[in-house]
């Protein structure tokens, strides 16, 4: 090679050395994201894997309890107020965020009493007691026929019901729900709860 020629192989070299090194390092950023998103995608799906927030009923009490009857004429009145304690717990690893919801005291499906839930947010792994205070409606109960029925037989039938909606979000949201309800009969007479089956479930 002669010494005009030498110069010109030289640079071409070099140019070609620095598109490999380009080429080198595109590919070792792509793997780069690739490995990261992989592995964000495995934590996604084992270690931070989105978990259903559960409801429990801890208890129900009745306070403030007033009950009567007159048989002829037949008049029935009635106040009663429902103290009941839920926890509801987190398995996340990140906050639980749940929009405003409310719980509701039924007599065979029909609301009968309510309160409300305001919105607020659980933080990972954590549990959130609750204190709700439900207290009956007694317009809304003297107005079923079916309750007179069970004034004779001295119980009532009522079932508490609370639904909590909400989000968690890892890498995406994810919209979960927690259920609860509780049947319970009150015995009239004695007025207190002689029996009581709590049902909880969740969704994802």
């Amino acid at each position: 090679m002669d010494v005009e020629t030498q110069p010109l192989a030289y640079k071409k070299e070099r140019k070609l050395t620095r598109k490999r090194r380009k080429r080198y390092i595109c590919l070792c950023l792509i793997a780069f994201i690739l490995g990261l998103g992989l592995l964000c995608l495995i934590l996604g799906l084992t270690v931070f894997k989105p978990k259903r927030p559960t409801t429990t009923v801890d208890s129900i009490t009745l306070s403030d309890v007033d009950f009567s009857v007159n048989l002829l004429p037949l008049r029935v009145s009635i106040n009663l107020t429902l103290d009941t304690g839920v926890t509801v717990r987190n398995p996340n690893r990140v906050s639980f965020k749940y929009s405003n919801s409310t719980c509701y005291l039924r007599f065979k499906g029909n609301d009968v009493g309510e309160v409300p839930l305001p919105a607020g947010s659980i933080g990972a792994r954590d549990t959130r007691g609750l204190n709700l205070t439900l207290s009956l409606m007694a317009d809304r109960l003297l107005s079923n026929s079916e309750f007179y029925s069970d004034v004779v037989s001295g119980t009532l039938p009522l079932q508490t019901y609370l639904r909590i909606s909400g989000k968690v979000r890892i890498l995406f949201s994810f919209h979960v729900v927690t259920y609860s309800n509780c049947d319970l009969i009150i015995d009239l007479g004695s007025q207190r709860i002689v029996n009581q089956s709590c049902h909880y479930r969740s969704k994802l």
